[in-house]
């Protein structure tokens, strides 16, 4: 057998050096001729995508665009008992949070179905210890909170009506009252004759006291009730202003003066200083939802060691907190309605408790 037949083709280094070469170089090739065949992908220079139509309407696209808000659509709907609660209600009346009684339980409720529809949704629109004005969510209409009250209610064993809305008729009935045609309709079933206590129209003596408080005490008292007079005079459909405007009527037919000067004038002749607000009472009326139990890491009420480092800050800065919110305390905590005197004296009120 001749040797020829297992010698190599390869015969010089230069040769040897050629084919490595080529084993690398035809493959390659053969990739990217294969690859380009299957995208069919155009080959272009460097940067022509960017003369393409598409990046041409992209570049010349506005940065912004400017939208003009349409008129109101219409009045507020005003939502169901059922909405209102899955809205607010239900944060603390599902679980039973912070003593509310839970919806369903019929023996928690009695005691206080016992005192009526118009007390329970009183305390609903206005809060009630724990449980803040409009259960924490200032947006919802009276009607709203009253269907809401329902809602619950008859889950635990009573049977009110759920409210309506008002009607356009009765919406200008009320627009268009006095404070007269109010006086004649609701406050002078007791002031007139001055029944339960309440100071007859035209007593000079006993309307220059309560003047001596000012105006918007006044009628704050006739907003929330006091004594035995009810919230709005028994007129819930009352608004802040007709109730002013009742006040104001029965100020000036008491003092003899104008009907606008009238408080003005009977401030003018006692001159005492302003009562500065209870800080108990604006604690209880929605901080203690919160600083009762430590909520949400809100320091409790009496508790030194949580205080300590707070009252370092100084009164002003917490009185800031609490107007701006901070954490997971919304602005001006759960008393939505506090006025900037009313967060003052609940804070002072904490701080003295924690000494």
């Amino acid at each position: 057998m001749s040797s020829d037949q297992h010698s190599s083709p390869i015969k010089t280094p230069r040769q040897l050096i050629t084919v490595v070469i080529l084993a690398f170089v035809v493959p390659v090739i053969l990739i990217i001729l294969l690859v380009t065949f299957v995208v069919g992908q155009k080959v272009g220079g460097a940067g022509s995508e960017a003369m393409t139509p598409e990046a041409i309407n992209e570049r010349l696209r506005p940065v912004g665009t400017v939208a003009f808000a349409g008129a109101p659509a219409g009045p507020k709907v005003l939502q169901g008992g059922e909405a209102v609660y899955k809205l607010a209600c239900g944060a603390c009346h599902t679980a039973g949070v912070a003593g509310a009684p839970k919806t369903g339980d019929s023996a928690a409720w009695a005691p206080r179905l016992k005192q009526g529809y118009d007390t329970l949704v009183k305390h609903a629109v206005e809060g009630f210890k724990g449980m803040p004005a409009k259960g924490g969510n200032p947006s919802l209409d009276p009607i709203e909170v009253a269907r809401g009250v329902v809602y619950m209610a008859n889950q635990s064993g009573a049977k009110f009506k759920e409210p309506e809305a008002p009607t356009a008729v009765t919406t200008a009935k009320a627009a268009a009252r006095t404070g007269e045609q109010i006086v004649q309709q609701s406050c002078g079933n007791c002031h007139t004759a001055g029944l339960n206590g309440a100071p007859k129209i035209g007593d000079r003596a006993a309307w220059t006291k309560r003047a001596s408080t000012g105006i918007d005490a006044a009628v704050a008292a006739a907003i929330k009730g006091h004594g035995s007079m009810p919230s709005r005079g028994g007129m819930s459909d009352l608004t802040d202003a007709e109730l002013k405007s009742a006040v104001q009527y029965m100020f000036s037919h008491s003092t003899g003066a104008p009907t606008a000067a009238a408080p003005a004038v009977a401030m003018a002749a006692a001159a005492p200083a302003a009562t500065k607000p209870d800080g108990a009472k604006v604690y209880a009326m929605g901080c203690n939802a919160c600083h009762a139990a430590g909520v949400a890491g809100a320091p409790k009420l009496g508790d030194k060691a949580a205080w300590a480092a707070r009252s370092k800050l100084g009164l002003d800065a917490l009185v800031t907190s609490v107007t701006k919110g901070k954490g997971a305390m919304p602005p001006k905590g759960a008393v939505a309605g506090a006025t900037d005197a009313e967060l003052r004296a609940a804070v002072e009120y904490m701080l003295a408790a924690a000494k």
